[in-house]
């Protein structure tokens, strides 16, 4: 079976006048279509440049990324921004919603992008919402609610878009461990339902919600473990 997400011998180095960075090195991954990847690793291992790179937000310095069949090397800024708008669901862990928009709005807005009629982008939006249950704030502003009703709406936005993975950025690292455990198990249901998703956190807590588990140090990945059959956190 061809995985929705294949890299081969990705390398990344970030070079100044003075000095280079091998931020990764030789990465080899496939995620599988309705998989559910953590990448884990302490800070500083190369896990977020590794989502950026799966994201379509930086690029190799060497190596091949396939997404959904076709080859992510070597686009334009213009196709790269079509495909992480119609591929691609981000969740950050600082939540990025737009403090001057509703929470409706910001789900939105990805869907004004995509040309999407205004009757289809209201109904997506709404019924988004109401998977991640804040339809009730849907005319809030984002700084009347909490960090855990913040993120679900972040959530809610990556989900508008029907995209083909959830990129997870430390998803939980500004919530409290009430908060962080209800917006994991929220993870966890749309897994469940058929969402991919790959998460990077350095939350061991959190790792054993994912059904396969990479772990990364000094940019290289140096083990893998999938997820006990039996194993429900």
């Amino acid at each position: 079976m061809t995985p929705l997400i294949h890299l081969e011998s990705i390398k990344k180095v970030f070079t100044t006048d003075e000095i280079e960075t091998h931020a990764l090195a030789d990465i080899h991954l496939d995620i599988k279509e309705g998989e559910f990847l953590s990448i884990a690793g302490p800070s500083g291992c190369g896990k977020s440049t590794l989502l950026s790179i799966l994201g379509l937000l930086d690029t190799p310095t060497d190596g091949t990324y396939i997404l959904n069949k076709k080859p992510a090397s070597g686009l334009k800024l213009s196709e790269r921004a079509r495909i992480r708008n119609r591929e691609i669901g981000f969740i950050f862990q600082s939540f990025n919603l737009i403090g001057d928009l509703t929470v409706f709005e910001n789900v939105e807005l990805p869907l004004v992008y995509r040309g999407m009629s205004v009757g289809e982008r209201r109904a997506r939006a709404m019924g988004v919402l109401e998977e991640v249950g804040m339809s009730h704030r849907a005319k809030h502003l984002p700084s009347q609610l909490s960090g855990g009703q913040q993120q679900r709406v972040a959530v809610a936005r990556a989900l508008a878009g029907r995209p083909s993975v959830l990129l997870a950025d430390e998803p939980t690292g500004n919530l409290d461990s009430t908060n962080g455990e209800a917006v994991m198990d929220l993870l966890k249901d749309l897994h469940q339902r058929g969402s991919t998703i790959c998460m990077v956190t350095h939350d061991t807590r959190f790792t054993a919600f994912a059904e396969r588990t990479v772990h990364l140090f000094d940019g290289r990945i140096v083990s893998e473990e999938e997820a006990a059959k039996n194993h429900v956190p």
